[in-house]
Order: structure tokens, then sequence, then C-alpha cells
């Protein structure tokens, strides 16, 4: 969750998608890795404590490039980085001339060195795959969510760029498609049956519907001032939308065809409802980040079942769902992988490859085999979780990946990933 969409930074003369494909990680390539509670921060001057900068040379032209879209407190609670490190990361966000830019990179790299951060650990297996990453064409936009299409598009959510955005594949174009509301915050993407994007203005407590054929952009307020941030969205077999509300502690319901919402409130307070599935038998399954809980919403009722985790420390933020109606968390907390069987409240966990300060975060499920991301190692890794077998595989995000919040597999098996402090989305082939 963010509390703002960002303006929209300048972006590179040359638009045209950078494709780079995994073969392995480039060791002189540092990148940034925000926590997501850093990148929750507003930016300054729009609440929270202000951060006053170190003296030194090249402390105006941060204060210049930098506050444009966010806050000092991004860079000063950061891991920090490299000279090299630092030039990468801000060149995804805004183009600076080469003076500037070493000044820049130089203040960084002196007053916010790169930080111990959590060891990376690959783990070999029988699976191959093949990562092709393209850079957004709206430089700083943090792609937030990924989406795969009917039709073979990769669609991302630019939550700081107030667009949403869509890659062919097979021809690396792109387009983006700017949102009616400003600084709306797009967030969660999801398609209906007709083929029509709709998200989540995280920003602006609303949802919002766009045509990709002429570019127009349908928006539904929240009905209650209390629900103003919309987050996670997910169609159900009879196809009203479902969607979470971080902050607000709520779960919704939209009826397309009436642009009726309802909203249910989560009996635990401050249980911050996050990631979102439905099952076979339509029924929302929700983990809630605020504590050690996943809850399920009755779908005609939406009454609310909460199943407590066993450890009080777990906190869920993204949810899967096997064929068998199985829920998979990603216990950000503790850097685990749970299994919950909903029919008799039974939970099993696995320890993450990279250990207990990894943050699993992203996740999806492909032909009932669970893939994540553990967002807290530099660079970010692309994991593997093979239920039968009970074994882990992973590799490396070529770029880095700068906190993959999300991903979402494809009906071939293949998965879309939104790697959102490098500004770029991925397309992982499983072989």
């Amino acid at each position: 969750m963010f509390w703002t969409a960002l303006p929209r930074p300048r972006c590179k003369g040359d638009t045209r998608a950078r494709l780079i494909r995994s073969v392995a990680w480039p060791t002189f390539v540092a990148l940034l890795l925000l926590p997501s509670s850093l990148l929750a921060q507003p930016p300054a001057g729009r609440g929270g404590p202000p951060v006053i900068l170190p003296d030194g040379p090249g402390k105006s032209d941060v204060q210049s490039a930098c506050t444009t879209c966010h806050g000092l407190g991004q860079i000063a609670n950061s891991w920090g980085n490299t000279k090299a490190g630092w030039e990468q990361v801000f060149s995804s966000m805004v183009v600076l001339p080469p003076g500037q830019r070493d000044a820049v990179a130089g203040y960084l790299a002196t007053h916010f060195p790169e930080r111990p951060k959590p060891p990376v650990v690959t783990r070999p297996g029988p699976a191959k795959v093949d990562i092709q990453e393209w850079l957004v064409p709206s430089l700083g936009s943090r792609p937030h969510d990924p989406l795969w299409s009917h039709d073979g598009k990769l669609w991302w959510a630019g939550q700081w760029a107030n667009v949403l955005g869509r890659l062919d594949p097979r021809t690396g174009a792109m387009k983006e498609f700017p949102l009616k509301t400003p600084r709306s915050g797009p967030h969660g993407l999801t398609e209906d049956r007709s083929g029509q994007i709709w998200y989540t203005g995280n920003s602006a407590a609303l949802v919002g519907m766009l045509d990709p054929n002429t570019g127009t952009v349908t928006e539904y307020p929240m009905p209650d001032p209390a629900a103003r941030d919309p987050h996670t969205p997910i169609f159900d077999q009879k196809g009203r939308l479902w969607f979470t509300l971080q902050q607000a502690n709520m779960v919704a319901r939209l009826e397309p065809k009436t642009g009726e919402i309802e909203l249910a409130t989560m009996p635990t307070p401050r249980s911050l409802p996050y990631g979102m599935v439905v099952s076979s038998t339509g029924v929302p399954f929700v983990v809630l980040f605020g504590t050690n809980k996943v809850a399920s919403l009755s779908p005609e009722s939406m009454e609310v079942r909460e199943y407590p985790l066993p450890n009080a420390e777990t906190r869920p933020r993204r949810i899967a769902i096997t064929s068998d109606d199985v829920i998979w968390y990603a216990d950000y907390a503790r850097g685990y992988l749970g299994r919950l069987d909903p029919q008799t409240g039974a939970v099993k966990e696995w320890p993450s490859p990279s250990g207990p300060k990894s943050q699993p975060y992203g996740m999806a499920v492909a032909k009932d085999v669970i893939w994540y991301s553990e967002s807290a190692v530099r660079p970010n890794t692309l994991v593997r979780f093979d239920p039968k077998t009970e074994q882990f595989q992973s590799w490396v995000i070529p770029s880095g990946g700068g906190v993959v919040r999300n991903m979402m597999a494809t009906p071939e098996g293949n998965l879309v990933l939104a790697c959102s402090g490098v500004n770029r989305v991925a397309l992982v082939t499983v072989k």
C-alpha cells in the first residue's frame, strides 16, 4: 500500500523495451531493495518525520533530483548501495545530466553505503526457466501488480505514474493507458470475461475498469469514506469482483452489472487484509497481513471466518491456492512458506531457502507447483516448491527484482512478474 500516487517522471528519449535474458547474475551490479514498510512511507511533506540529509558534495543535487517523486526516507532507510548500484537505481527513475548523475551517485554511496543484507541462497533442481525482463516506458512508475490477459498480453499497474501498461511479449511493443483520476495509485489488476481490465485505485478510494480497445476508464468510488484503499482484486465464478482494502480492514464485493459495492469489516482490528484468491466453489480467501490469520468469506452473506495460524509472529502477505482448494501463504515476517487446509485447519510450514529474513512476498500457483519471490535478498530470488516432493528450487532474478510484490501464472504454466523497484516487468518461461 502506498500513501499516494506520484507525479509521472520524465522518460528517456528511447522508450523501447529493454530485454534481458537470464543467463547469470552480473556480480558488478548492485540494486536497491527497499523494504515494503519503507515504500509505504509518504513523500516528504505528506506526513511522517522529515529526513535531514548530511552535508556534503552532491547534497543539493540529491534534494532536487530525488524529492520530486518520493520522500527522502526511502533513501535514509534503504539497504544502501555502491556508487554503481545507486546509479543503476535512480537511472530507472529519472534522467539526469552526466555531471549531476555522478554527483548524486557519489553522495549517496558516501552517506548511504551498502549495508549487510540476508545472503542469497539458491537451490538446484529439475526445472529450467528463462526470465525475460522489459524496462517499462515511464521511469519511476513502480510496476505493482502484473496481469496476463486472455490474448497473451502482459499488463502492469504503473502505480506512481498513474497508468496501466500493456506489453506484447512477442514483439516488445508497449502502450500505457492514462487513468481518469490523477494520483489514483493503481495497485492490483484483474481481467473480466469480456477482456476489460479492472484495477484498484489504492490512493483514490476507487475501483476502475479500462476498455483496452478505446482507452475509456469507468470508475466506481467507494460507498464509505472509511473504505479508503482498495488493494487486491479478483473475480469469482459468478462474475463478481472481490477486493481487499488493507488499511480500512475490509473486504468488498462489487457487482459489475449494477456497480453496487458491499463492504465487510474483518473481525480482528488492524488485521490488514492483503492478498486474495477464490476457491473452486467460489469462496474468497484472504491473508491478514496485520495478524497471524487467514480468513474466508461466505460468497453470498459475506460472513467472515478466520483461521489462526500456529505461530503468533506469522504475517502472511500473499496467498495462492492449488486445485485441491488448499491455501498456500508467504510468511513475510518469518521467512516461511505455509500450507493451510481449510477443511481441517491443519497447517504445515517450510523455511524459505534464504532464511528467516528473506521476506517471501509475491506468489502464484502454476500447475499445482508453488512459486514465490524472496524480496529481502539482493538480488531477489524466484523460488519453486513442489508439494509432491516438498523440495525447493530457486534462481536469482536478472535485474535484481527490486521487490516482486505480486506474480501471476499463465494458462501454459509460465509466470509474469512485476519487478517494482527496478521499473521492469518479466515473463518467466518454465521448461
